[in-house]
């Protein structure tokens, strides 16, 4: 990919300057307006024009720029729906233990990461998974005391509902013993869980947190995805990371930040606050559960490997009272729901909430859910009467499913054959939004993609393009614009260049992909996404005309 400044007109501005206006040619730009386009041109941080080569001569003496992409695919930037970027910068700096193959891996890799960092007020890391280890036994706080020699230490599963941590961590707390989730030697849940990762997190300093928010900006950045939606809340962070995050994505070349802040709404003034903190719904990870690796996803019946049902911390008349107040309050609301008492509760309580306020006025605010993956026939039937916009995690599925995964190993084989069924979500008209729940699985948006299209369930997979729409496009829409997340004119010039193979057309039925490839069908080609190809690599991501990525070159 080769730049070209024309040196009439000013290049690389400040963001107080504007962005410059950009001609893009030759290679294949993934737009809707012209499935043969192979140039487009930015202006004032929008897509002003999509075409062919040909046309592209006329555009090329007025423009501050001009990139040949030889021969790169350009498609609209991704958006991640679910994020936690403190805590997934904080994993990208800190200790990252979701490659541990062992428990004695695990303390190892603790006891270097001690030894390395001797000045840290706490050691923070993230990413255990006992259920890939042999005994499934996660580590004690005998053996963490031990490896750290004393020092408080958080370590945060994988899914980030339950934590192992030092004696001396837990003695920063005072009271923890007596609450709810408070375990003598076992990982922490519930109250104690967020008791102490508060403490974790509140001895973080303001340097710490503002190079763990970069870190994850950047890195999302250098992944392709131009925008991401924060999942903050007081059981999560606090306000001041929540607003110091958005400050940072608003004055640095960085991804959109789209912030969301899950507290529970009463009335006016609680809207009004939520709004003051710079949210744009009071929804994220609003808990209604906890989640199936942790046990604490709430279930209509026991777990397969577990005597009972999980944790539920919403019911149906609370979800009601916080969807009436965001509705007319004109707020998005929103809550965490993974299990199918969980999910039955936010559809019993939404639709209660329809009966009070109208349902045409619920349907306008698209609320949304998290997660959603325990769903039923009448569950996915009721998200599309309800104007739900489901925010769901593909990589899930990819890292969980399966017959001889952690899911079949919670819930039973045939239970689990039924999650995250996204076919049925899309057939039934429900938008779909997709995200990573960073850090709980990584920042990997064509890897989310291929873990829709490609599905342990068969009958759960989506085509290569409804994934994809899913993941750039429907996090848009989730945030209540459908005017971006595609490149067509007068769209934000938010998009990313990439180094990619051949450009095909994907469905679940073969049939249909062959056909697709025909280029008569006049169809936009992606990826070839069959597990094993290798993902395409992120040569540049650009949000409002600025770049905010650039691979070096060479």
């Amino acid at each position: 990919m080769t730049e070209r400044p024309r040196p009439s007109r000013a290049a690389g501005p400040s963001r107080a300057e504007g962005p410059p206006t950009v001609l893009l040619r030759g290679g294949d730009v993934h737009s809707p307006a012209d499935p043969f386009a192979t140039a487009m041109v930015v202006e004032r941080g929008h897509v002003a024009w999509v075409g062919s080569e040909g046309a592209a001569d006329a555009f090329a003496s007025g423009v501050d720029e001009v990139i040949d992409l030889e021969g790169a695919l350009v498609t609209p930037a991704f958006t991640d729906a679910h994020v936690h970027a403190t805590s997934t910068g904080l994993a990208l700096t800190g200790l990252d233990l979701s490659g541990a193959r062992t428990l004695d891996e695990a303390l190892a890799l603790v006891r270097d990461f001690a030894g390395a960092r001797p000045g840290d007020r706490v050691l923070l890391g993230h990413g255990w998974d006992a259920a890939r280890w042999s005994g499934r036994r996660p580590p004690s706080r005998t053996e963490l005391d031990d490896a750290t020699g004393g020092r408080p230490l958080y370590l945060s599963r994988i899914d980030v509902h339950s934590a192992a941590v030092t004696t001396a961590l837990l003695d920063l707390v005072p009271g923890v013993t007596a609450l709810d989730g408070y375990h003598p030697d076992a990982p922490l849940t519930g109250a104690a869980h967020h008791a102490v990762r508060a403490a974790a997190h509140g001895a973080v300093t303001r340097a710490q947190r503002a190079e763990a928010q970069r870190a994850a900006l950047r890195h999302a950045a250098s992944l392709g995805i131009g925008t991401v939606h924060e999942c903050g809340g007081p059981e999560i962070s606090d306000e001041e990371d929540f607003t110091a995050l958005l400050e940072l994505a608003g004055e640095e070349r960085l991804p959109r930040v789209v912030g969301y802040w899950a507290e529970a709404v009463t009335g006016a003034e609680d809207a009004r606050r939520v709004r003051g903190l710079g949210a744009v719904g009071a929804a994220g990870d609003l808990f209604v559960d906890g989640s199936l690796g942790s046990h604490t996803a709430c279930l209509h019946e026991p777990y397969a490997d577990a005597p009972h049902a999980g944790t539920a911390h919403l019911d149906a008349a609370a979800v009601a009272a916080h969807v009436e107040a965001c509705t007319e309050a004109g707020l998005q609301a929103g809550f965490h729901a993974i299990g199918d008492a969980a999910v039955t509760a936010v559809v019993d309580g939404v639709r209660a909430a329809a009966e009070t306020v109208g349902l045409h006025r619920i349907r306008a605010a698209r609320h949304r859910v998290e997660h959603a993956e325990m769903l039923t026939p009448e569950t996915v039937a009721a998200f599309a009467e309800l104007g739900l916009t489901a925010s769901v995690q593909p990589a899930f599925d990819a890292a969980w499913g399966g017959d001889d995964g952690m899911y079949a190993e919670r819930l039973g084989v045939e239970r689990a054959r039924t999650l995250n069924p996204y076919a049925a979500l899309l057939r039934a008209g429900v938008p779909l939004a997709f995200g990573s729940d960073s850090p709980v699985t990584p920042l990997d948006p064509w890897g989310t993609v291929r873990a829709a299209a490609f599905h342990r369930t068969p009958e759960h997979r989506v085509s290569v393009r409804a994934a994809f729409t899913a993941h750039t496009r429907g996090g848009w829409r989730a945030a209540g614009r459908d005017d971006a997340g595609v490149l067509v004119p007068g769209a934000p010039a938010d998009y990313a260049v990439w180094q990619a193979g051949d450009l095909v057309v994907q469905a679940p039925d073969d049939r249909v992909a062959r056909w697709s490839t025909d280029p008569r069908s006049g169809t936009p080609g992606l990826p070839d996404l069959t597990p094993g190809n290798p993902l395409p690599v992120c040569l540049r991501t650009v949000v409002g005309g600025h770049t905010v990525f650039a691979r070096p070159q060479g």
